[in-house]
């Protein structure tokens, strides 16, 4: 039998491996680390770009929830984002925050377009973002940068377009030791790509990495230009099929308009989350549904699909659905990437 000592250790390092609160019975933090605005990324929209980062709150207020293209019954009216994760009791995963207006019509509803930063930086009116910090109480701290936009514009292949959807999230990761910036994490569709802190471009020479976010599709870049996906786990600089494009436009600072929150893990696998104060929404943020319409039948007008590609998908899982305890690594779990030291596009594995 192992000394008692031994269990004691063990003991020590599982709580150590978890993202956990100060206290278990605290639901406020007490304040944000300064590092995590200090280090956060400044983001480039793209010259092109007509879906601008939106406010979470009124995507919520524009939207109702549906399962199966019906309304769901017994939901909270109105719908708002002290509410919105009293829907996981009645449909879970399978809710949908479905657009009130037509999506599809000529001009698109106004608030699809979202907010146009200013020349600060900031989406005046609009809260299109949510931090969250993760920290693992032994000097390691994940900050998730989530970016919000109302609608995903997928681009065209072969002058069909493809893969347009209401809402759309993504983000960036940067993970801490002891306040120093290690390594990011730049989400790409459904894949992304990690690089050490040190190899990526910082704003006016400084210390906030730049993301450039890709037109229509806002999947984030480290680099700007041309940006080949058509091949899994590549990022050419040579545009085949499957292209986004990234330029220096339109700046934005996430930090300016956001929501802050903290993300503990006490039980291992279920998030809690806690503000920073007594103002800041937090209930949102545990919405397990969908953020925006379920992918239209193929009997709606418009809608099409080519070996299983639809011109119209379905709307983006929320931050909870991030991976948000990454543990060791800095890439999302199911994803295989290796933690890059240039800018070198190609394999991104």
């Amino acid at each position: 039998m192992a000394p008692l000592s031994s269990y004691f250790v063990v003991a020590f390092l599982v709580v150590q491996a978890q993202c956990l609160p100060k206290s278990g019975n605290e639901r406020r933090q007490i304040s944000i680390p300064s590092f995590v605005n200090k280090y956060a990324p400044i983001v480039y929209l793209h010259s092109t770009e007509n879906y601008f980062p939106s406010d979470i709150g009124a995507q919520v207020t524009n939207t109702r929830p549906e399962n199966n293209y019906e309304v769901i019954s017994g939901a909270p009216n109105p719908l708002t984002l002290d509410n919105l994760d009293s829907l996981n009791a009645i449909g879970g995963t399978n809710v949908y925050l479905t657009s009130i207006d037509d999506t599809t019509s000529d001009p698109q509803p106004a608030w699809l377009k979202g907010v146009i930063p200013d020349s600060t930086g900031k989406t005046d009116g609009a809260i299109s973002c949510a931090i969250i910090v993760c920290d693992y109480g032994n000097g390691t701290v994940d900050a998730y940068y989530m970016y919000f936009y109302a609608y995903n514009w997928g681009g065209k292949v072969a002058g069909l377009n493809f893969d347009d959807h209401v809402g759309d999230w993504e983000h960036t990761m940067t993970r801490f030791t002891n306040g120093v910036p290690q390594t990011i994490w730049y989400s790409q569709h459904a894949d992304g790509e990690a690089f050490e802190y040190s190899a990526v471009e910082k704003y006016n020479g400084g210390v906030r990495p730049i993301v450039y976010s890709a037109n229509g599709s806002h999947a984030n870049y480290a680099t700007s230009g041309t940006h080949d996906h058509t091949i899994p786990g590549y990022d050419l600089p040579v545009g085949v099929i499957l292209i986004d494009y990234t330029d220096v436009t339109y700046m934005w600072d996430p930090t300016l308009s956001a929501y802050y929150a903290s993300v503990s893990f006490p039980s291992g696998t279920t998030p809690v989350f806690a503000a920073y104060d007594d103002t800041t929404p937090i209930n949102w943020l545990n919405f397990v549904g969908r953020w925006g319409d379920e992918q239209y039948q193929s009997s709606y007008l418009g809608q099409y699909d080519v070996f299983g590609q639809y011109r119209y998908s379905t709307g983006p899982t929320g931050p909870e659905d991030k991976d948000l305890h990454r543990g060791d690594g800095t890439c999302p779990s199911g994803v295989t990437c290796n933690i890059r030291t240039s800018l070198w596009q190609g394999e991104k594995t």
